[in-house]
């Protein structure tokens, strides 16, 4: 399922590449627990070298680039896995504490832990008599 095709990317040690690149939207789970969200997100081939992951104004967006393998004696003659970079971006609540928030990138699967503020967490008030 790839979103679009770019006229060129990053190569997974960072250059610049010209040769067109496809774009992939991850498909993502969203969990919630007691202490705020968390997301999970899939992305096969990605190293936590070509993953970039930020936010910036409430919005959450990762990018994670993939390089073909060949083996260096190697001579690629036929690819039908198609090979693209994986973006995808969420607007935060209000609610997530942005200097709380991990990531963890294990098996190709990112997960990403959205943790509440302390403001807005439940509590219990306790109600005075008369």
């Amino acid at each position: 399922m790839s979103d679009e095709l770019i006229a060129g990317g990053a190569d997974a040690d960072g250059t610049l590449s010209r040769s067109p690149r496809y774009v992939f939207t991850p498909p993502i789970d969203i969990y919630e627990t007691e202490d705020g969200l968390g997301l999970m997100a899939d992305l096969p081939g990605v190293t936590p070298e070509t993953l970039d992951l930020e936010v910036q104004d409430n919005k959450l967006t990762l990018y994670g680039r993939v390089a073909p393998y060949v083996p260096a004696e190697a001579r690629l003659i036929h690819r039908e896995y198609e090979i693209g970079d994986y973006l995808r971006s969420f607007i935060l609540s209000e609610d997530v504490d942005h200097d709380r928030i991990t990531a963890r990138l294990s098996d190709g699967v990112l997960t990403v832990e959205l943790p509440r503020s302390e403001r807005s967490k439940p509590r219990k008030i306790r109600i005075e008599t008369g």
